[in-house]
């Protein structure tokens, strides 16, 4: 059996919810630090062009996007749940808005210029350049775009009310009563925005908010091991991939196992990842590729939130 391989740098918010999930389940894993801007060869390797962090690797298998890495993980380890029964549907629903709304005001709220300040302050004038040229390119081109701050400002005391609202009156110590890829969705952006002195008070001053990330982050992020880029791309070439699922539908817009296609990110991120469609279920899209460094591999993806098209 193969392990987990994290493919992540340690400031990236969406890697965090990574690790909180893979310490959620108490799994052993495999730690790669990939760059936090481009170029990032092993990673491109892998993906085939797909740059977003963080990325999961099983072997021969590459997991994009969180959404998706948690299934997967709730299919290595399936309690404690990720998407416990009954709630299916609201945790992953809450997720979606975390990762995507929430998500874009942490964004404008962390680079605002006294944030940032503070937040690259150690490190040369040079590579602020480079970070914010390479953050403009991942956000050209997708369907989002940066919220202005001083609409982030404006808005941000309704989303905390509402989850202070929401923590006070559950019976539980967590969103849903129990955790759930929901409170590793909604905690990541807080996560994020206690990286400064100058943004942690938008968390800090909402104390159930702050004693449910305190629980949150309590998790921590499992057992760790390093692995260096290059070991990762050579233990894909020598693998092989896992059996395709058995679940596929009729794709809704005629594409067919076997056929060329590009996959990539309608959001932000959006380099498309061209190949053979394997798989199309009704949460994932398997493609096939063939690539120099690390051989074949099937890159998987989320269906919610990313496009097919023909090639």
């Amino acid at each position: 059996m193969h392990e987990l391989i994290l493919h992540h740098y340690p400031t990236s918010p969406f890697a965090e919810k990574a690790r909180l999930m893979l310490g959620f389940k108490q799994l052993s894993w495999r730690s790669v630090m990939i760059p936090p801007i481009m170029p990032k060869p092993d990673l491109t390797a892998l993906t085939g062009g797909y740059r977003k962090t963080p990325v999961l690797q099983v072997g021969a298998d590459i997991y994009c996007d969180t959404a998706l890495i948690a299934r997967r993980l709730e299919a290595e380890k399936a309690t404690p749940a990720l998407f416990p029964e009954g709630q299916e549907f609201n945790v992953a629903s809450v997720a979606q808005w975390a990762d995507s709304v929430l998500f874009q005001h942490a964004v404008s709220l962390v680079f605002q210029p006294q944030s940032i300040a503070a937040r690259f302050a150690s490190l040369p004038p040079e590579f602020l350049k480079t970070f914010i040229a390479d953050r403009t390119a991942l956000f050209s081109g997708g369907q989002a775009s940066r919220l202005p701050l001083e609409q982030a400002q404006h808005q941000w005391p309704i989303l905390m009310a509402r989850l202070q609202q929401q923590l006070e009156r559950e019976a539980g110590d967590f969103l849903f009563g129990e955790a759930s890829i929901a409170d590793f969705a909604m905690a990541h952006p807080l996560w994020f925005l206690r990286g400064t002195p100058i943004t942690a008070p938008l968390v800090d001053d909402y104390p159930a908010v702050a004693a449910w990330l305190g629980r949150v982050l309590g998790f921590g992020h499992g057992s760790l091991s390093e692995m260096s880029g290059e070991e990762a791309v050579e233990l894909a070439r020598a693998a092989t991939p896992a059996p395709l699922p058995e679940d596929g539908l009729v794709d809704p817009n005629g594409f067919e196992t076997g056929q060329r296609v590009a996959i990539a990110a309608i959001d932000y991120g959006v380099d498309a990842v061209e190949g053979e469609l394997l798989f199309s279920g009704r949460e994932e899209l398997i493609l096939r590729r063939e690539d120099p460094r690390a051989g074949t591999v099937h890159v998987h993806f989320p269906r919610l939130g990313f496009r097919l098209e023909a090639r």
